[in-house]
């Protein structure tokens, strides 16, 4: 359908004047034919036009409003509506290359169809992002990021409050059950992904790639949710509560001498006398109290009550058992939300911490290669990714952001607040998923960080409907407009197409 004729403008800026009964939209993708060639482009503003001079224009309005105006002569050539258009990409068959070249002057333009987008296929070991969206209008196109890749490379998932970012982790995972190539620890701070109580991951086909574990009630299939104190590090704090220089060196001192036993050692009321010789006895105190809350641990006569998910007895294979489940390709969804905070991110950095080690091992023994990607989803990230974290000193998040692309192992950093996120860690994350946001603040945080160039497109991003995002990725040959399928709408057809094959025939 044609939609317009571009008649002015400069590269980076083109006016494009709307056919009249065409409607344009925001972030509305076009193509201008150039015979065998064709240029992509975007709608990022609308305006109006006229050949009226605007004294007349608010003369004739008001005319209009008391009753006594009259129909405009030729009101379809006078008034119409403009468009701001940025080129995208020159496009060749299934070949696409960044666009450098103006379209012809009064160059004809039309809506995309999915046949103008031959180069975007499915690639190896997909990763399942939802379809293509040209304004609101769905193109049956759907959307893959390379796994393997994108995965390692870390992906940041940027959106307000109630903007749809736990539907899209969850249709992501979906796609990633189909598909044995990566491992995903998920650490689950509301309980949605797995689907204790309705519907969820739980319901797909192949769930025998699915763990889940939880503190509380497992359900059948399900594992408990415990650490025993000896699986405990003194970095597993790092990022979990701030400790003075002072406290961290009792922290290490005591996993010095004590080996897997330190934390017992450090929470019992004896006091250590050689080690007492080197620090003060406040500092030991801070210490034990700040562990005793954080491990939800009592101690009455010498001896540990514990309450929460460390325990001096059970839980010693737990970390061993969920590391050997992401090597083996496995989604691990770890149900954190009967736990606090500080409780929440320090079983994310026990477990993000092994693997780590592990895959940096595996990396020297020349063994990674025979390994699957693993990648650690972590919901609210600016508390250990953010600037006020990172200047207490770093933690195996921001050494992963950093350095984990280099032995397969990836981050998903899910936000609502971008800014808080230092620019060197934004930029070590290879696709931004942006969905809503409202603050200015926060939209020119992501601009900032993409890996295109989205200057242009802070309205776009503010006028994202729930369930719509853009998807900005070294992996993509130009930032895709995205339309993100209703999670519990996927598990509905794909059990009904489940059914229609299993009792097909029945009858005949």
């Amino acid at each position: 359908m044609l939609k317009g004729q571009i008649l002015s403008g400069e590269f980076k800026s083109l006016v494009l004047r709307q056919k009249q009964g065409c409607s344009l939209e925001l972030g509305e993708l076009l193509v201008a034919d150039q015979g065998a060639e064709k240029i992509l482009l975007q709608v990022y503003d609308l305006f109006y036009g006229s050949q009226v001079s605007d004294q007349n224009l608010e003369l004739i309005s008001g005319l209009q409003m008391e009753g006594e105006g009259e129909e405009f002569l030729d009101k379809e050539l006078r008034h119409y509506q403009l468009a701001r258009l940025k080129p995208l990409l020159e496009m060749k068959g299934k070949e696409a290359n960044l666009c450098k070249a103006l379209p012809p002057f009064f160059a004809k333009v039309r809506e995309i169809e999915k046949e103008d987008l031959p180069f975007l296929t499915k690639p190896t070991n997909p990763l399942l992002l939802g379809r293509l969206r040209s304004g609101r209008r769905k193109i049956d196109l759907d959307v893959f990021l390379p796994g393997e890749l994108s995965l390692s490379h870390h992906i940041l998932i940027a959106a307000s409050t109630g903007r749809g970012k736990s539907n899209l982790c969850s249709v992501m995972l979906w796609g990633a059950l189909d598909n044995n190539f990566a491992g995903i620890l998920v650490i689950d701070p509301h309980d949605e992904y797995y689907g204790r109580t309705g519907r969820g991951l739980k319901d797909h086909p192949h769930r025998e790639n699915l763990s889940y574990y939880t503190p509380l009630n497992p359900p059948a299939g399900a594992k408990t949710l415990k650490f025993h104190l000896s699986l405990l590090k003194p970095e597993h704090f790092s990022g979990v509560h701030h400790f003075s220089d002072p406290q961290k060196q009792v922290l290490f001192a005591y996993h010095r001498k004590y080996k897997e036993s330190w934390v017992e050692a450090l929470l019992k009321e004896s006091y250590d006398l050689l080690l007492e010789k080197y620090f003060h006895e406040e500092s030991i105190l801070v210490v034990r109290r700040n562990l005793l809350r954080i491990l939800d641990v009592t101690v009455e006569n010498n001896q540990l009550f514990f309450q929460g998910i460390f325990d001096g007895t059970a839980g010693r294979n737990t970390t061993a058992e969920i590391c050997k489940e992401l090597e083996s390709g496995k989604i691990v969804v770890i149900d954190t939300s009967y736990l606090p905070g500080e409780v929440e991110i320090l079983t994310a950095s026990i477990l993000t911490n092994e693997i780590f080690n592990r895959y940096r091992r595996y990396k020297t023994e020349g063994q990674l290669d025979l390994k699957p990607v693993v990648s650690v989803i972590l919901e609210e990230a600016a508390r250990v990714l953010g600037k006020e974290s990172l200047e207490r000193g770093p933690n195996i998040f921001s050494t992963l952001a950093r350095e984990g692309r280099k032995f397969k192992v990836g981050l998903v950093a899910i936000t609502q607040m971008p800014s808080l996120i230092p620019k060197e860690i934004l930029a070590n994350i290879n696709t931004k998923i942006i969905l809503g946001l409202e603050m200015a603040s926060e939209r020119q945080a992501i601009i900032d960080a993409a890996p295109h160039d989205l200057s242009d497109d802070s309205r776009t991003i503010a006028s994202l409907d729930k369930g719509e995002a853009i998807v900005s990725s070294i992996f993509t040959r130009f930032p895709l407009p995205l339309a993100i399928p209703l999670f519990k709408e996927m598990i509905e057809t794909r059990r009904e197409r489940k059914e229609g094959i299993e009792f097909s025939g029945v009858g005949e």
